[in-house]
């Protein structure tokens, strides 16, 4: 099962004190709006998004169709059929990409300690 890129996004109380620390442990920007409260940081194949006010708990994150540079790649399991691989094996959703749609779309799953796992599709 091909999940895609993987990242981890970080609930944070201040963007900018997350910021500043994560660039001493050798992360850059990458992406993001902080006047959004939202940065993409990366170090080498690393990635970890920093979110101010947008969720409870940490998330672990996939992106079925990119690579770790956030890059197309040339063939990926489409987050609908991960969905319908992962019911047909009884994992519990959290919420679901309609399954009728194209393009992007995401679910998320929690795991048996309640952590959350976002897969999504930006493509």
């Amino acid at each position: 099962m091909q999940l895609g890129a993987f990242s981890v996004s970080l609930a944070v109380k201040d963007i900018a004190a997350s910021k500043t620390f994560y660039e001493k442990l050798g992360f850059q920007q990458i992406g993001g709006d902080q006047a959004q409260n939202w940065l993409i940081l990366k170090n080498g194949e690393h990635i970890i998004g920093l979110f101010q006010g947008m969720f409870d708990k940490n998330i672990l994150t996939f992106n079925p169709g990119w690579d770790q540079n956030a890059e197309n790649l040339p063939r990926f399991t489409d987050v609908r059929e991960l969905q319908k691989l992962l019911k047909e094996q009884e994992i519990k959703f959290v919420s679901e990409a309609d399954e009728n749609s194209q393009g992007p779309a995401s679910f998320m799953i929690e795991d048996p300690d309640g952590n959350p796992i976002l897969v999504d599709q930006h493509r």
